[in-house]
């Protein structure tokens, strides 16, 4: 079963990338990746995986230790588990990426291949792109967040 939710959640997710990167100005696309619901189904896996282990998962968490991290990825449903994390963390930041990259009229060739580096090197990704929207961005942006103006 573990290894069954694993192979699923990358499936589970994949389509809301594809749909980003292959079809970035078709109007669902848009719709779909503004709701933050997308990733409720890597969450769903994540919390069928740790349901059984909460003891094992909070011991591990609440006091993190290397070597306890360490023993709880290297089970199969703790590695499952920070997979299905990890996959819906990631979606999220690409998610908010293609929604900041359609306000500041980022170009599809620019933010297909950054999210497509993004799916497989996030933490990389996310630098480069909060770089070009720094270069981008308006110098009064602070105040419009606030504001709304």
């Amino acid at each position: 079963m573990t290894g069954f939710l694993f192979e699923i959640t990358f499936w589970l997710v994949a389509p809301f990338w594809a749909l980003m990167v292959f079809a970035p100005k078709w109007s669902w696309t848009h719709r779909i990746a503004s709701s933050p619901l997308i990733v409720v189904p890597a969450l769903v896996v994540y919390t069928v995986l740790v349901a059984g282990h909460l003891p094992e998962l909070w011991a591990t968490m609440s006091d993190p230790d290397l070597g306890t991290l360490r023993e709880f990825a290297g089970s199969s449903w703790g590695a499952a588990a920070i997979w299905a994390q990890v996959l819906a963390w990631d979606l999220l930041i690409g998610v908010w990426m293609f929604r900041e990259s359609r306000r500041l009229d980022l170009h599809p060739l620019l933010m297909g291949p950054l999210l497509v580096f993004t799916i497989i090197f996030s933490p990389f990704g996310f630098a480069i792109f909060l770089v070009i929207r720094y270069a981008c961005d308006g110098p009064d942006r602070a105040t419009t967040v606030v504001t709304g103006q």
